[in-house]
């Protein structure tokens, strides 16, 4: 009789394809390699990073991008631990990542048996702590349907599944072992009561200045062309969440980002308004400036479909839970057309105000003659790089530049603060480039967190990944170095010597470039317009600017 029997490793391998997955992520460890290496035997292709944090990123930079499922494959014990700052920013971020960990095997070792084992390590309470929803394959048989449970999870959020070694070397019969579908739950959206709606309606038929402010669950909704419809429909001005940033990018009256990245243009209409509508926003520290941002005592209504949002950061005074996008349609059905008369905020003065705004009067130059002022940067760029980008940003001081260099809107952003690490940026543009490789994808950070990530430099060029890196380069930590400085206290430990990094990026097959003036830059343009393989700009930039942003936590903490 035939043995039809195969290793779980190698049914997983197909499970795996069966889902039209295109690419997985990882980083081979002795426990993993197999089934990475059949992952690659049935056609699905393997991006293999060099540190297991960026392996993480990478998926989940690629599901950020693209909205698909991201499989990325990590070791156990080292490898597990080294990726947990990837595996809490993908929990965060909320994107849906499946982390296949490999996992001791779940049988007692008999006494005199050969150990220690060096890779030792409760996995499973590891990743709990973080707050990971993790799934365990605890036995061959089940191995396949506890995956298909943890892809089908994973739809809503990160989570983890464990494979033991022992479960994965097991043989199944493939066919009596079939995991079959699960089908992630799906989201059905639901509008407003009518009683909260009512109560909202009469508040803005009062409001003359309204101000909608729109944020990534308002994108995500698919509202944009609702929320500008209601914006039009009552006079309201548009601002936006940084990670909404340019969703209304074009309209006559777009303001820009709320907060910590507005600018002067769009704080002159944000000060005028007598009423705020918030969409799909959590107005959170960041879009409220430490809740400076929205004029004292404005009227706040705030519109989410998770009801423990609203109100969660910034006090509302009526809520409205459902759907973005069904919501604005409510509030434009109910709310009764008024008079262009009535529409103070978009009188002739304030549309003029924005037509005629320059962001470069937003800012003093402080350029130097060898270096640049980061955010004059940012406005060159603006020019230079295609106009079909993704712009991937790490954190640090250098973030104070994101107002200033454009993108088609919030599905071409991606910020990777969400848990206030930098260094999480290499990885997730990285995985933003191979899951839109017909974009150009811009990937723009501080030299501190390259640094932590130099090593990706060879996966960019080994994979071939289409990745345009501008190093703001301040020879600093420059968040540490501003808020030394405003505690009065020494900076000479958050400074750096100045290293030219563009002869390492070329040593890897990069077209390089070191870059100390915006003349220098421009000498570049047709390097960057129309970028063929990587690219690595070392850009000195001036490390005295300060991102408007460092100053708003230290006066916040002032006033307690």
């Amino acid at each position: 009789m035939q043995d039809n029997r195969v290793a779980v490793y190698e049914a997983l391998a197909t499970d795996i394809k069966e889902l039209g997955v295109e690419c997985v992520f990882g980083l081979m460890s002795d426990d993993t390699a197999q089934l990475i290496a059949m992952i690659d035997s049935v056609g699905v292709r393997f991006y293999g990073a060099r540190h297991e944090n960026n392996a993480i990123s990478m998926a989940e930079g690629y599901a950020a991008a693209t909205g698909r499922l991201a499989i990325v494959i990590i070791g156990r014990g080292p490898g597990t631990t080294n990726s947990m700052n990837g595996a809490n920013y993908a929990n965060r971020t909320g994107s849906p990542v499946l982390m296949i960990y490999g996992d001791a095997p779940n049988v007692d070792k008999a006494p005199n048996s050969v150990g220690p084992d060096r890779k030792s390590l409760d996995t499973m309470a590891l990743l709990h702590a973080a707050g990971i929803k993790t799934f365990r394959a605890n036995d061959a048989t089940t191995a396949r349907r506890t995956f298909v449970q943890a892809a089908a999870a994973a739809h809503s959020g990160a989570v983890a599944y464990l494979l033991p070694s022992n479960v994965q070397q097991a043989q199944v019969d493939p066919v009596a072992t079939a995991p079959g579908t699960i089908e992630p739950v799906p989201y059905t959206p639901q509008p407003a009561r009518d009683s909260a709606l009512k109560v909202a309606v009469s508040l803005i038929e009062k409001s003359r200045k309204p101000l909608i402010i729109a944020g990534i669950g308002a994108y995500a909704a698919g509202a944009r062309e609702e929320i500008i419809r209601l914006a039009d429909h009552i006079g309201a001005a548009l601002v936006t969440t940084m990670k909404a940033k340019d969703m209304f990018r074009g309209h006559p009256f777009n303001c820009g980002i709320l907060g910590s990245f507005s600018n002067v243009g769009g704080r002159r209409l944000i000060e005028q308004a007598d009423c705020v509508i918030a969409i799909g926003a959590s107005l959170n520290q960041q879009t409220t400036s430490f809740a400076t941002a929205i004029p004292e005592g404005l009227p706040v209504i705030h519109i989410d479909r998770s009801r423990p949002s609203i109100g969660r950061w910034f006090d509302a005074d009526i809520g409205l839970v459902g759907d973005a996008k069904l919501v604005s349609e409510q509030l434009i059905n109910t709310i009764p057309s008024r008079d262009k008369s009535e529409m103070e905020m978009r009188c002739e003065e304030n549309a003029r105000w924005l037509a005629d705004f320059d962001m470069k009067d937003d800012y003093e130059e402080m350029s130097t003659p060898r270096t640049m002022d980061g955010r004059s940067l940012a406005l060159e760029l603006d020019k230079l790089l295609p106009e079909d980008r993704n712009l991937v940003w790490d954190s640090g001081n250098m973030l104070g530049t994101v107002p200033y260099l454009s993108c088609p809107g919030p599905s071409h952003f991606k910020h990777t603060g969400d848990t206030a690490s930098i260094g999480m940026g290499f990885g997730t543009a990285m995985g933003f480039a191979a899951g839109t490789p017909e974009r150009t994808t811009v990937l723009l950070m501080g030299d501190g967190s390259f640094l932590m990530n130099m090593g990706e430099l060879e996966t960019v060029a080994r994979e071939y990944i289409p990745l345009v890196i501008i190093l703001m380069n301040d020879c600093a930590y420059g968040a540490e170095l501003h808020f030394l400085q405003g505690q009065g206290m020494p900076v000479q430990l958050s400074q750096f010597p100045d290293i030219d990094f563009a002869p390492v990026a070329e040593s890897f097959g990069f077209e390089t470039a070191t870059v100390r003036t915006l003349d220098e830059l421009r000498a570049l343009a047709p390097m960057l317009e129309n970028p063929d393989g990587p690219i690595f700009l070392d850009c000195k930039i001036n490390a005295s600017v300060v991102a408007a942003f460092m100053h708003e936590g230290p006066a916040h903490n002032a006033k307690k």
